[in-house]
């Protein structure tokens, strides 16, 4: 077998001096460029991981964040509507109490027109029943011919005004 690994060109001595330099600098690549790469890569993997990690926080803060909106967007519109209800409500109330009072006033106004209708019919027939007696007492005296005494104008005044009232 040596003399095979001669003809093959390997000789111990150097072999074993290869095996060395290789293991010094195998050890010097392990301690001060492997691990420093493997460090980074496990503080980049980290970095990643806790990146991924905070998306997803994120997402789901913008989820619940999206919720709260809508669901105070719902309210917003429910304490709208019912806003306008109310305000529809109030409306047609008033309207109600406008039209209530418009009704009583006209009322008023009619009852007031009557009133005054019959003061005026009153006040008419007054008056009528004045010029009536003034005609009677103007017409008897010219029929009788005779000058009628204030006693005389009184009587007759009374009579028609009984007359008138029958």
């Amino acid at each position: 077998m040596g003399d095979t690994l001669q003809t093959l060109g390997i000789y111990w001595p150097k072999l074993i001096a290869q095996m060395v330099n290789f293991a010094i600098v195998l050890f010097i690549l392990w301690k001060f460029a492997y691990r420093p790469v493997l460090k980074i890569l496990e503080e980049r993997r980290q970095r990643v991981t806790e990146a991924m990690i905070n998306a997803q926080k994120a997402r789901e803060e913008l989820a619940r964040t999206e919720a709260q909106r809508q669901q105070v967007l719902a309210e917003t519109n429910a304490q709208a509507n019912k806003m306008i209800e109310e305000a529809r409500a109030a409306a047609t109330r008033v309207r109600e109490q406008e039209t209530q009072k418009a009704i009583k006033e006209a009322e008023q106004i009619v009852t007031k027109a009557r009133e005054a209708a019959a003061l005026e019919r009153t006040r008419m027939l007054a008056d009528v029943k004045r010029e009536l007696g003034r005609l009677v007492i103007a017409t008897t005296s010219k029929v009788t011919g005779k000058v009628l005494t204030p006693e005389d104008q009184r009587r007759l005044s009374e009579e028609t005004t009984r007359a008138l009232a029958e």
